[in-house]
């Protein structure tokens, strides 16, 4: 089985005169909507060749980021990549222009609702069609947005380019050799508790000749964002987040709300793990992901493939034969290897009908479940399919449903037929995912928090966004955590804190994860009966937002008590934990 992906499928190398005939296209596009605007025809007829222009020009830059962002991941120092990605880069600003452009002239229709009932096609891209004209209001002053942008090039975009190089090339000194980052942070899932501990403090040392390079990006990508928060007329950086993903504040204030009461339960289930792994004060950072129990839970990539295309055959044979094909076609890149980017994700690509997954597969049920969310990303982006390439720029938290969907079906499946060894570490297993997708993204939530409200006065030290960090733990892990084995600079490696255009990229995870849990609720409900409804709903979920896509399905994320029910499924199984544990 080949174990990297095949990225021949967009270009055949950075030589192919298709890449620069796509590139060139690109730069034709981008002064499209001048060109529209100026033709002497209707609004419809406009709006109609908007909308052809601006997905011809998604397609194309899908395309072309997707081959130079993908080499990347794998091989951070590729010049040609990074190359390709400078040039484009460059590019991207009379892109961003031509794109503000075209709501401009969005905005500036005066009977948008007569156009749209006019058109077939503006009929197909409503909502975007009408958020497009809302975004209007929060456009960068005409006469400064070029240079504003420019500036940004050599500004939050350099940063974040320099964090990746920085990073994608970080080792790790470890037993007299130097090692990728990822796969020191792997062993976290190592049975040998010496292995965990030394890998962890060799983690935290490795920093120091990072973290002063790595502060100054951050600090420059935030204050770079306050300030073009500012000039788009949003109060602040949360309420730009929120506006963009189609999410208010009553929801988000009713889903931290509950998570704030449900703490106590992970960290019973935090000190639990720790009295059971010999710690008294609390669970050290790094026995976080120790496993615990007698199971043998090792799988080769081969074992994994088959416990996946199995389980997922039974309840859903269409994502079973999908998750093969993408295993079989050399979709994903598995293991861990030096100049590749730690961690997982998956990229669609609406065009192609495909998607590409990396993940630093090294053995453990953790690694099985990634895939298995991975892939959920993967069944989506195949569920959007049905809808125009302009209706699948899709909110983070609804991104995760399908991901969160796949991992809880994956980790209730097994537990049914497991014995009583295998249940218990599955068991565990959920639990210790559920906690880093709750209780560390709140942290993560309370630190970028901090960050921003410091930033507004000076460029936090290093030393500052430590403490930050172990604050933010202490507010979230509480007496969990041994208060003396925490993790300060988990800042440092976390790469969503650097994403140029999108901040706060933590609270969508915990969002995903309680709604998927509401999701499967009703799947166990429902059963198979269920599966078109929720293929259904993933096609929907950029065309409307978050409060009514969920409302098709009988959800009301406004309510505290549909968050305290989720959370429900997880204190059930704290609760099962500690009785298994004594």
């Amino acid at each position: 089985m080949e174990m990297t992906w095949d990225l021949s499928v967009f270009y055949k190398g950075f030589d192919d005169p298709q890449l620069e005939s796509d590139i060139q296209r690109v730069a034709e596009l981008s002064h499209s909507a001048s060109a529209i605007a100026a033709e002497n025809i209707s609004d419809v007829e406009k709006l109609e060749k908007m909308i052809a222009a601006s997905s011809e020009m998604s397609n194309l830059l899908s395309n072309l980021f997707g081959f130079i962002q993908l080499t990347l991941a794998t091989d951070c120092t590729n010049e040609d990549a990074l190359r390709y990605q400078d040039r484009l880069s460059n590019m991207m600003v009379d892109v961003q222009l031509n794109s503000s452009a075209i709501v401009r002239l969005v905005g500036g229709v005066s009977d948008l609702e007569g156009c749209i009932a006019a058109s077939d096609i503006l009929k197909e891209h409503a909502f975007m069609v009408r958020e497009t004209k809302e975004q209007a209001e929060h456009l960068l002053p005409e006469d400064m947005e070029k240079w504003m942008l420019r500036m940004s090039l050599d500004g939050a975009e350099a940063f974040s380019k320099m964090r990746d190089r920085l990073m994608g090339s970080h080792t790790v000194e470890l037993d007299g050799k130097s090692l990728p980052l990822p796969a020191v942070r792997g062993m976290a899932y190592d049975p040998d508790p010496a292995v965990r501990k030394a890998a962890y403090e060799a983690e935290l040392a490795s920093y120091a000749k990072v973290e002063t390079p790595m502060a100054f990006c951050l600090s420059s990508i935030k204050g770079e964002a306050m300030t073009m928060c500012e000039a788009q007329k949003y109060p602040d950086i949360l309420s730009r987040q929120l506006s963009e993903s189609r999410m208010d504040r009553e929801t988000l204030d009713a889903m931290l709300t509950a998570i704030r009461e449900a703490l106590p339960d992970f960290r019973r289930y935090l000190r639990a793990k720790g009295q059971l792994l010999g710690h008294q004060d609390g669970l050290p950072f790094y026995d976080l992901f120790a496993p615990v129990g007698e199971a043998n839970l090792r799988y080769t990539v081969e074992e994994a493939r088959e416990l996946l295309v199995s389980t997922f055959s039974k309840v859903h044979p269409e994502m079973g034969a999908f998750m093969a094909h993408a295993i079989d076609n050399r979709w994903i890149d598995f293991l861990p290897r030096e100049g590749k980017e730690g961690g997982a994700f998956c990229a669609g690509y609406h065009q192609k009908k495909m998607c590409r997954v990396l993940t630093n597969f090294v053995g453990s049920f953790s690694d099985v479940s990634t895939l298995a969310h991975e892939l959920g990303h993967g069944w989506h982006d195949h569920c959007l399919e049905r809808v125009p390439v302009l209706m699948t720029d899709i909110p983070m938290q609804l991104a995760e449903t399908a991901s969160i969907f796949n991992e809880t079906l994956l980790s209730h499946t097994v537990r049914e037929t497991a014995d009583d060894k295998t249940r218990f570490v599955l068991l565990e297993n959920s639990l210790m995912e559920a906690t880093q997708t709750v209780v560390d993204i709140y942290s993560r939530f309370l630190f970028e928090s901090a960050v921003f409200e410091a930033r507004k006065t000076h460029i936090p030290s290093a030393q500052e966004l430590n403490q930050m960090m172990l604050d933010a733990q202490e507010q979230a892990y509480g007496d969990g955590l041994d208060k003396n084995v925490r993790h300060p600079s988990m800042w440092v490696n976390k790469s969503h804190y650097y994403n140029v255009g999108l901040h706060f990229y933590n609270f969508p995870y915990a969002f995903g994860l309680l709604f998927g849990l509401g999701v499967f609720a009703l799947y166990q409900k429902e059963g198979a009966s269920f599966l078109p409804k929720y293929d259904a709903m993933l096609a929907s979920c950029g065309s409307g937002t978050i409060a009514e896509v969920a409302a098709d399905l009988g959800i009301d994320v406004r309510s505290v008590d549909y968050w305290r029910s989720a959370l429900d499924v997880v204190r059930g199984e704290v609760d099962e934990f500690v009785k298994l544990c004594k």
